[in-house]
């Protein structure tokens, strides 16, 4: 029987089968970044509207695009594994949700 998807070799590390897998399906890396960072935003904001009673959505928004922008930066290691084109849109995104997060006035910090 034939495979659409070939298996990739799991002898060579983890990396490999992440950069097989990204070449395969090119859709891997954006949509790993993007739950990545919603885990952390909604999940923050959840847990922070659970505690307090409001959520800081800046704050949040923030920390989940420099947890990406990490990752992303991590993943340029290994040839191959993220294009050029998601680490500009992640730095952007950062870039934006930290300008975001400074020129938001929280009730707070009246």
């Amino acid at each position: 029987m034939a495979y659409t998807y070939e298996l990739p070799n799991m002898s060579g590390g983890f990396d490999n089968l992440l950069v097989g897998i990204s070449s395969s399906v090119p859709a891997f890396v954006p949509m790993f970044l993007f739950t990545i960072y919603g885990i952390i935003t909604i999940g923050g904001m959840i847990a922070q509207k659970n505690r307090t009673g409001f959520a800081d959505v800046p704050m949040w928004s923030t920390i989940g695009s420099m947890a990406i922008l990490l990752i992303a930066l991590s993943m340029t290691t290994v040839a191959g594994m993220i294009e050029p084109t998601y680490i500009v849109i992640v730095v952007l995104m950062t870039i934006m949700s930290g300008v975001w997060l400074f020129l938001n006035q929280n009730r707070n910090e009246v």
